[in-house]
């Protein structure tokens, strides 16, 4: 029978086989519980977030650019994570109603080309949702993830119920 001092690598060796064989799925797990208490968090705060999008995305302007009037928030979501720094983050499509381009007229016609659209982006910091009013202009929430491919990973995803 070996030497009870031989026993203790051995048994050291097998903690640490069980613990890396271990830490993926634990890891996976953890950020999988993160993400759905993410996301109900994101649907506890929506609509102050969208209060809070709106008021620093129109102070973000050049002071002769043309002002929002008006933004709608599509009700799909995309959620995404940055693969460099792990950062969840929501996309939402937005389309926003800009005054000021110059048209005198309010046809249907000067209204529609008024609409400016665009992703709003919220990020998941510790265990809120905070916006810097940043939207990713002329792309989709699924053609900016296009787009930023190789930055971003989709997670999740809430589709719109669009029939009425």
């Amino acid at each position: 029978m070996p030497e009870p001092w031989v026993w203790i690598p051995v048994a050291c060796a097998t903690v640490a086989v069980v613990v890396l064989a271990l830490w993926r799925p634990f890891q996976a797990a953890a950020r999988e519980a993160r993400f759905t208490q993410a996301r109900k968090e994101f649907h506890k705060q929506r609509e102050w977030l969208e209060v809070r999008f709106i008021s620093l995305a129109g102070m973000q302007g050049k002071p002769d650019a043309p002002r929002w009037s008006n933004c709608e928030f599509d009700d799909s979501i995309c959620y995404v994570r940055h693969r460099a720094t792990r950062e969840l983050s929501a996309f939402v499509e937005v389309t926003m109603a800009l005054e000021g381009i110059g048209h005198s007229t309010t046809s249907a016609t000067d209204l529609m080309n008024n609409l400016q659209a665009g992703t709003a982006v919220f990020r998941f910091e510790k265990d809120h949702w905070v916006t810097d009013g940043r939207v990713i202009l002329n792309k989709s929430p699924h053609e900016a993830i296009r787009y930023y491919q190789n930055d971003l990973e989709v997670v999740g995803q809430e589709l719109a119920d669009k029939t009425v």
